[in-house]
């Protein structure tokens, strides 16, 4: 086992997080403590834009939760750290852009840990499943998120039932971007990640902000919020810099040049 079950590298405005733990990439307390750390910094460093999360090797993405771990003694309802499980699932105020890309097996924890990002890439060769129902077990965060992000009844059999599916029925059904050859999976990551990373970034992060805080709101109270300012992020954008910048840059015909402030 690796002595740091987490390596990142950046470039530009662009972090990358590797999740690297063999045999699995499976994630136990420390793991997952790190992880959160890992995005917290990135979501507090106003030099980075986006993150990409990827796993080491070329079997597995992630299968969730460490059962050896737990089996050995360690807690399975312990203090998963300041994003929550994997970092990122619960993790306050993160109005970046996060990308994953999935290689092999994106199962149980690590398919609810993948659909926490923003934007998903699968290889060929990605499978995943929520097969908690077989040990027993609810998929939480799953059970909350799926039914948001592809048709109910899709939701409710991969819940249900446990089944396996390959990337090409994920890509089918809109849980993921993009299929792409197990060696162009990562380039493809990147080539996103600076295309976002050219873009404008108080106005993702208003973005984000609308699109979490009024998943639950309905459609008039939401724009009444909207208009009136009254999202955090909504009001840093319309009194900024690049706000000015954007139609500017429309008016003179030439490409914007995004400050982030």
């Amino acid at each position: 086992m690796t002595e740091t079950p987490i390596k990142t590298r950046h470039e530009g405005g662009i972090l990358e997080v590797t999740l690297d733990r063999p045999k699995a990439n499976a994630i136990d307390l420390v793991t997952s403590r790190i992880m959160g750390e890992t995005f917290r910094d990135f979501r507090d460093d106003p030099g980075l834009r986006v993150a990409i999360l990827r796993a080491e090797g070329e079997k597995f993405f992630c299968p969730g939760w460490d059962l050896k771990a737990a089996a050995a003694g360690d807690e399975v309802d312990g203090d998963y750290g300041v994003g929550g499980f994997g970092g990122i699932q619960e993790l306050p105020h993160l109005n970046k852009p996060v990308i994953c890309a999935v290689n092999g097996i994106c199962c149980g924890g690590g398919l609810e840990l993948a659909i926490s990002c923003d934007l998903l890439l699968a290889s060929e060769t990605a499978t995943f499943a929520l097969p908690e129902i077989r040990s027993g077990t609810i998929a939480d965060a799953a059970s909350l998120k799926l039914p948001k992000r592809i048709p109910y009844h899709v939701a409710m059999d991969l819940l249900l039932t446990g089944r396996w599916f390959d990337a090409e029925e994920a890509l089918r059904w809109g849980l993921v971007k993009e299929v792409c050859k197990p060696e162009e999976l990562l380039d493809k990551a990147w080539e996103l990640a600076r295309l976002l990373e050219s873009g404008p970034p108080l106005v993702y992060a208003s973005i984000k902000e609308v699109v979490r805080e009024a998943e639950d709101m309905k459609f008039q109270d939401a724009m009444n919020r909207i208009t009136k300012r009254q999202f955090r992020n909504v009001d840093i954008l319309y009194g900024s810099e690049d706000n000015k910048e954007g139609a500017r840059a429309f008016a003179e015909k030439r490409d914007p040049v995004w400050k982030g402030r």
